[in-house]
């Protein structure tokens, strides 16, 4: 499993004749801030078509947009004035929202002074991406400890949610001699366009430590919440919740039995997309002796049954990091994966709400470090966005509008 731990380290450039790095421009934090240098980019569309995207840049998270599908971008605003440390690598990264009235919801985690230790923050603009907000934090327990790998998501009435990886109860347990295995999921809701947020509140305990969280809206405007779940001792599947009212998470549900056991931290989550039909597409990696590589699956009764998972990509090639995203009745899973000289991004389509798919297809290529591919949509045209350290930002049209 090829695990990137950051973009644009020198030591994984590419080598001159002379033996020695080219100069990476890249590396002067003292440069002005600029897109193509920014780490681990999220991206999304507001409903007026214009491409926002938040990136890392040498302490302060930054913002800007596009209006002509990425091939220029407004000047950077930057969303945290003071700097601070910034989480901004592979499964860790910020993340953008934007509401039906314009407001800019901006989420990163702050590691703090011990390894393995962070605080989500928050930012918000109520002047389309102008100024920002000064930064809170949204975890209520302040212990220097494992807040962190948050996913973000807003509904349609405006509610904002995160959901993070959790250890105060990780910490209390060891306080108290008592054995925890991994952290746990903790969620906190605003309901006043992020101006303030209630009470942190569990889901459950013993999850995964180190994968990625997300989340996406079922059609009941309700979260659906997706990780990597710890299950007897120490196996890591996935498991999905779905909130059965505003502040109440429902129970939990297995999603994949792969019976991959490991006592280490993936960075490898999961990733959902639930289109308007209410059918929740699902991807994830595993990597058990006998179930192993990149696997798809959907549910069409909110996560109480879950299709037969599908095998895909090329494990010997370290199929990664799969990417999903469903409109209507089409579906699109894209993945990254790594020959030893490239690194390459692979796409696949269903037509029919992921009952079957069509053949693998080469999307983009790079001969230098790249991040995760992401996937993304505008109305009905599907794009995936992807930086690498040769071309920056790249925004691709997998499927225009219909």
């Amino acid at each position: 499993m090829l695990l990137v731990s950051s973009l644009f380290t020198a030591s994984a450039m590419q080598m001159d004749h002379g033996g020695q790095p080219p100069e990476n421009p890249c590396a002067d934090p003292g440069k002005p801030a600029a897109l193509k240098c920014g780490l681990a980019p999220g991206a999304t569309f507001d409903s007026n078509g214009r491409l926002w995207v938040a990136w890392a840049f040498a302490g302060h998270v930054y913002v800007n947009h596009s209006d002509d599908m990425g091939k220029s971008f407004s000047s950077p605003v930057v969303v945290n004035r003071i700097p601070e440390a910034i989480s901004a690598r592979g499964e860790n990264r910020p993340k953008i929202a934007i509401d039906g009235d314009g407001r800019v919801f901006i989420s990163w985690t702050m590691p703090l002074s011990k390894k393995y230790t962070g605080h989500v923050r928050f930012s918000r603009s109520l002047d389309s991406g102008e100024h920002f907000s000064d930064p809170v934090t949204v975890n209520d327990n302040l212990e220097i400890t494992g807040h962190r790998f948050e996913a973000m998501g807003i509904n349609q009435r405006g509610d904002i949610y995160l959901a993070w990886l959790d250890k105060r109860d990780r910490l209390k347990a060891r306080r108290e001699g008592k054995d925890y295995p991994g952290a746990a999921l903790y969620y906190a809701l605003s309901d006043d366009h992020g101006a303030s947020f209630h009470a942190n509140v569990k889901i459950l305990d013993n999850t995964c430590e180190c994968c990625r969280v997300v989340m996406d809206m079922d059609v009941d405007q309700l979260p659906v919440v997706m990780w990597r779940n710890i299950y007897d001792k120490n196996t890591r599947d996935h498991a999905l919740v779905k909130f059965v009212d505003k502040n109440k998470a429902g129970s939990p549900v297995r999603v994949s039995y792969d019976y991959w056991k490991i006592d280490a931290c993936p960075h490898h989550g999961p990733a959902i997309s639930i289109p308007d039909d209410g059918v929740y597409h699902m991807v994830w990696f595993d990597n058990a002796p006998e179930r192993h590589g990149l696997f798809y699956a959907h549910s069409r009764d909110q996560g109480q049954s879950f299709s037969e998972p599908v095998n895909f990509g090329n494990y010997e090639s370290t199929a990664s990091h799969p990417h999903v995203l469903s409109v209507g009745q089409k579906v699109y899973v894209a993945w990254r994966e790594y020959d030893g000289k490239r690194s390459t991004i692979h796409l696949m389509r269903s037509s029919n709400g992921g009952l079957s798919w069509g053949e693998p297809e080469l999307l983009v290529e790079t001969d230098g470090e790249s991040d995760y591919p992401f996937l993304l949509a505008n109305g009905n045209a599907v794009y995936l966005y992807w930086q690498t350290q040769k071309e920056g930002f790249r925004l691709l049209t997998v499927d225009g509008a219909v």
